[in-house]
């Protein structure tokens, strides 16, 4: 006899920007974000028996993340999801969870003449901001905040080495390497009460988020790295060590991979190890490496 075993459904891809002017200095702040709301709770008979009573429409998910964005900040993040998720399960008793994830697009203010410009912003890079907001009843809300899509480089100061060798190893040791990833981290923070506690703490979310990206890039940029690894572990660290109410912090690391070009058939051209100037950018394969970091 089947029966269904899990289910939600809701709005993904709703495109919000909210601009909020100080009348006194009259200097805009922009936020632009995707945001995704999925719902659960007794909603089987629409699935089971084609029963569109226990349905909020997904346009009306749409329409109220419109509306809370008017009458609440946006921002920092994990507020705005906090607030959202936990309307939908005080509004609707049938609705028991409430799953709001929001991406923060990247805006930078512009400098004009050596001074912060009132309302004009500029991309400069397709880093991301994101939060995942899980509203639970009678449990809490257990949020997850992040940052993707940072693209970062060195041109020198990594290794990789004493690796396991067989029959199936072609990779020679290399001792000095570009390395580069596009970096996708997340820390857990440990269970919220309710909205008012989420609100209480407010101030910890941006301050962690900075000092997660400076962690980041600081070790990132100064460690000579014995591999991605251990480096991502360290990070891990002093994520944890930096934030008490951080439960866990994740990394996940894909290798951008930049390879020697031999040029000696040309004239004996010398472009490899210590002469290696001119490189050629992989797109994949890649390694990919990843870890989760506890307490």
């Amino acid at each position: 006899m089947p029966k269904l075993a899990a289910a939600r459904y809701g709005k993904d891809n709703i495109r919000l920007y909210k601009v909020e002017k100080d009348e006194a200095t009259k200097t805009h702040t922009v936020y632009e974000m995707t945001v995704c709301v999925l719902l659960e709770g007794d909603i089987e008979t629409s699935y089971t028996q084609a029963d569109n009573s226990v349905i909020v429409a997904t346009d009306s998910m749409k329409n109220t993340t419109y509306i809370f964005a008017k009458q609440n900040p946006v921002h920092p993040p994990e507020q705005f999801a906090s607030i959202l998720g936990t309307h939908f399960i005080e509004k609707y008793k049938h609705i028991h969870t409430a799953h709001i994830s929001v991406i923060q697009h990247r805006w930078t203010r512009m400098t004009i003449d050596g001074k912060p410009h009132p309302h004009s912003f500029f991309r400069d890079g397709q880093e991301k901001r994101v939060v995942q907001a899980d509203v639970i009843e009678g449990k809490g809300i257990e949020i997850r905040s992040g940052i993707s899509d940072l693209l970062v480089l060195k041109s020198t100061g990594s290794e990789f080495h004493h690796f396991v060798r067989d029959e199936f190893t072609t990779l020679p040791d290399v001792y000095d390497r570009i390395l580069s990833t596009s970096v996708d981290a997340g820390w857990k923070w440990f269970t919220f009460s309710g909205l008012d506690a989420v609100k209480r703490d407010v101030a910890l979310f941006d301050e962690t988020w900075t000092k997660a990206r400076e962690i980041t890039f600081r070790l990132f940029a100064l460690e000579e790295s014995p591999s991605v690894q251990n480096t991502m572990y360290k990070m891990s660290e002093e994520i944890l060590a930096a934030q008490p109410r951080i439960q866990t912090v994740d990394y996940s690391l894909p290798n951008k991979h930049y390879f020697e070009i031999d040029l000696s058939w040309h004239q004996g051209l010398k472009n490899t190890g210590k002469d290696a100037e001119v490189y050629a950018p992989q797109s994949d394969p890649n390694g990919l490496i990843k870890c989760t970091v506890t307490r």
